[in-house]
């Protein structure tokens, strides 16, 4: 089981898209993401639950968590987002740094935008590593 650290600043908006994305896509028998900020905010902006229910995932329930060393030391893979330096170095972790914009505070139709290229990351990664899910049927079924 290989786990992903998505990790930005306040863990309220392009790391909790990321992370739900990921584990959206990925099979849960071979990989899942956890998600974190450096400066934790105090719940995941309203902007980002709204486009992200918009694409049917709830992120209602989702809360920020900080970013520690112990989480890090959990991850096979560690994504940051924008916390820089302040991000912790784990020796023999994997990471990679997607500099996309941070949707606090911008239009809906700026954070779909946003939404759509984390999607985008987050897809072209689980195709990279073999992660990816068998395909599900849309809309339930079986």
């Amino acid at each position: 089981m290989k786990t992903v650290l998505f990790a930005c600043v306040h863990n309220a908006g392009r790391s909790q898209m990321a992370a739900a994305w990921f584990n959206a896509m990925v099979d849960p028998a071979r990989a899942r993401a956890i998600s974190a900020g450096t400066q934790p905010g105090p719940g995941v902006h309203p902007e980002v639950l709204v486009t992200m229910a918009e694409a049917g995932i709830d992120l209602s329930t989702a809360m920020p968590q900080r970013l520690t060393d112990e989480l890090a030391g959990q991850a096979t893979l560690l994504v940051t987002m924008g916390c820089g330096e302040v991000c912790p170095v784990v020796p023999g972790l994997r990471r990679e740094d997607w500099p996309l914009e941070d949707p606090k505070g911008k239009p809906v139709e700026r954070v779909r935008e946003i939404r759509d290229e984390v999607r985008a990351r987050v897809a072209e990664l689980v195709a990279r590593e073999g992660w990816a899910a068998a395909r599900a049927v849309e809309g339930g079924g079986g």
